[in-house]
């Protein structure tokens, strides 16, 4: 079976989703199968076919204001005459789409199906009706994020998103799914109930999954990783992934203030980009007073970051927005470290409340900083919990399993094609 993965994005190392993709292509090559990836750059210069770990890429053009995403994420025609001579040359049996919002656009999802193939889409995020990180529908600070209103409509979008608005947006939306998408999965029961509210059929939940790594860190890498970054003797607290707001690191900020004050030792690693932390955040540590409390480690990958996962005590992902799974819990688990997550979205279906970890409403910054400070005092509590994670990884989102599971997709999808 020849099977064209469809994702705007191409480098695995700058995102878990991305990551999962690569180790799903490998599964399936593992099982004999051929694959690809369509996927886009902004620059011209790295437009060609090119082979990323063991998977064929396939990179095409795409430049714009993303300002104009609502209008070009339904048909992108920087794409679309290069997408359709790649149908024609790879000729593809299924085609799975994992992200396509952005410069791939819809559009690609009718050219697949027009060609024969059976396609397959996964939701990895909201943003099939929503314009964003989906944040209103908890009701924020003012409501004590406790609200679960997931429909979209034009009296909450329009104040969010203003001259970005476009009417009748996500019925073409709904519309090009309904007809072009054979198998519509999504990776969280909790993203399904979201997609559902909002007229989106889903057939299927598929949680994500990880490939274990051959190796972790030794004493000896992980040694030398505390101390380039001055992590002797300290307890250690991580968040990881991308550096914003709607990601929970004010209150997490907020929260070690608190931790601070009872648990001196304590560090804070925040493994992200430097520079947005150095223009977004880091006055915000100032003013709190726990600058020297945080370790911007600045972007990780490789056997860096999985000498930051070993080096933590207590994995955070405080998000404040629809979080729709939490790929970095799995890697936070793999490494037996317990976590603390956030109560919207997917993760309280990753990590098991008292079990693997911790289930916090962000907004309770008080019960965040008293759940931190439990974990962080009490190590075989922690070391219980992050040995429970590490069973439920390995039980529960282990990367054949998910193969598995998509291999009964495709074949629904083969079969729903006609």
């Amino acid at each position: 079976m020849r099977i064209l993965f469809l994702n705007d994005l191409w480098d695995p190392r700058i995102g878990s989703s991305i990551r999962l993709m690569y180790q799903h292509a490998a599964w399936l090559r593992a099982q004999g199968h051929e694959t690809a990836l369509a996927t886009t750059v902004q620059d011209p210069a790295l437009v060609g076919e090119t082979e990323i770990e063991g998977l064929r890429v396939f990179r095409l053009h795409s430049d714009y204001d993303v300002r104009w995403r609502a209008w070009v994420s339904l048909d992108n025609p920087r794409v679309r005459s290069a997408f359709q001579r790649l149908l024609d040359v790879f000729r593809p049996d299924i085609v799975h789409s994992h992200l396509v919002h952005t410069h791939l656009s819809y559009e690609s999802l009718a050219a697949a199906r027009r060609a024969g193939a059976g396609v397959v889409f996964t939701a990895h995020d909201v943003m099939t009706f929503c314009y964003q990180k989906l944040t209103c529908f908890h009701g924020g600070e003012e409501h004590g994020g406790v609200l679960r209103d997931y429909t979209a409509h034009w009296q909450k979008c329009v104040p969010c998103q203003r001259f970005r608005y476009r009417p009748g947006r996500n019925g073409a939306i709904r519309r090009r799914l309904a007809r072009d998408v054979h198998r519509f999965t999504a990776v969280s029961q909790e993203l399904a109930v979201a997609l559902r509210a909002n007229g989106i059929r889903v057939d299927r939940v598929v949680p994500n999954a990880i490939a274990e790594s051959a190796s972790l860190p030794d004493e000896a890498a992980l040694a030398a990783f505390r101390a380039r970054h001055g992590l002797e003797g300290k307890r250690v607290l991580a968040i990881a992934g991308r550096l914003h707001e709607q990601k929970g690191v004010h209150q997490l900020f907020r929260a070690l203030a608190r931790v601070a004050e009872r648990v001196p030792e304590a560090r804070l690693l925040v493994m992200g980009h430097r520079k947005v932390y150095d223009l977004e955040f880091a006055e915000l540590a100032e003013r709190l007073g726990v600058a020297r409390h945080i370790v911007p480690t600045g972007w990780l990958d490789g056997a860096e970051l999985a000498c930051a996962y070993a080096a933590t005590d207590v994995f955070v992902t405080p998000s404040i927005c629809f979080d729709t799974f939490g790929m970095v819990n799995l890697e936070a688990m793999e490494h037996s470290r317990p976590v603390v997550a956030t109560c919207f979205g997917g993760s309280p279906e990753v990590v098991e409340d008292g079990v693997t970890g911790r289930i916090v409403n962000p907004f309770d910054t008080r019960r965040l900083a008293d759940t931190l400070v439990e974990l962080l005092s009490d190590r075989e509590q922690a070391v219980r919990m992050g040995a429970a994670g590490r069973l439920r990884l390995i039980e529960r989102f282990r990367i054949d399993r998910l193969g598995s599971e998509f291999a009964e997709e495709y074949e629904r999808a083969l079969a729903a094609r006609g």
